[in-house]
């Protein structure tokens, strides 16, 4: 958000400036900037974005809660253009490459408080050696095979905004059973706004790939990064993604693409 100008523009002759202010946030919320379902951002920060008072933005959403494109409750306002967020349950979940346990095979989650990899501290803009919540994540067949691994980090801002997480600190001794399956909601439900990278690798000598995610909120803050090792002898990896602020088609509405390596 480039603008900060703390006082209104004079308005167009004839318009009003909190009508002004609505077509600019609906214009944003169309093309995607604030995905359908996600938390609009606060009040005091909308009219530092667009240079006007807060009375100017607050008649600005009553005109787009009337027109029905802006919802609120109890989380604030919400954005209610037709379609689907950017991300779904099916394309955004976690930790990535996360399967539910079935007959014949062993899925287990634990977390721990301490250093992350060195990697995964510069990551999330962590001085060295200092501690934070650490995810690790097993699932394989009973005969060891069709093996995947996770080890997630989580940044100090996931930890100080998301509630849910933060609980976990104290009961992070490496062995308890931890169930973060709804982390990515929880993170959502905080008002974060979700952008994530995957990169894959191969892993030489192996008939393995190790994909990595970053995932990081709507003011370019990392929120956490995993890395997930895959027996791609066995396994697919499908990925799902919606393009965000388009009427639905066949060629917009959802891709997925799988992999055989």
């Amino acid at each position: 958000m480039a603008r900060t100008t703390p006082h209104d523009h004079p308005p167009t002759e004839g318009e009003p400036l909190y009508r002004r202010i609505a077509t600019e946030l609906l214009d944003e919320l169309r093309d995607g900037t604030v995905p359908p379902g996600e938390r609009l951002p606060g009040e005091r920060r909308l009219a530092g974005h667009f240079g006007v008072s807060r009375e100017t933005v607050r008649q600005a959403l009553e005109l787009l809660r009337r027109d029905g494109l802006v919802a609120t409750d109890r989380r604030g306002s919400h954005a209610t253009l037709p379609g689907l967020p950017v991300e779904t349950p099916a394309s955004l979940t976690f930790p990535v490459g996360a399967r539910a346990a079935t007959p014949g095979t062993v899925a287990r989650a634990t977390v721990a408080w301490e250093p992350p990899p060195p990697d995964h501290a510069q990551a999330l803009g962590l001085a060295p050696g200092r501690p934070t919540l650490i995810h690790r994540y097993r699932y394989a067949t009973a005969d060891g095979r069709g093996l995947r691994t996770a080890v997630t980090s989580f940044s100090a801002v996931a930890l100080a905004e998301v509630e849910e997480l933060a609980r976990y600190r104290d009961r992070a001794d490496g062995t308890a059973t931890a169930h973060l399956r709804r982390a990515y909601d929880w993170m959502r439900r905080a008002g974060l706004t979700l952008h994530h990278r995957d990169a894959i690798t191969p892993l030489a000598s192996t008939p393995s790939v190790r994909v990595t995610r970053r995932v990081h909120d709507q003011y370019a803050r990392p929120l956490e990064i995993t890395d997930l090792v895959v027996d791609a002898q066995r396994d697919a990896l499908v990925y799902e993604f919606t393009l965000p602020g388009r009427t639905p088609t066949p060629a917009t509405s959802g891709a997925s693409h799988r992999t055989r390596p």
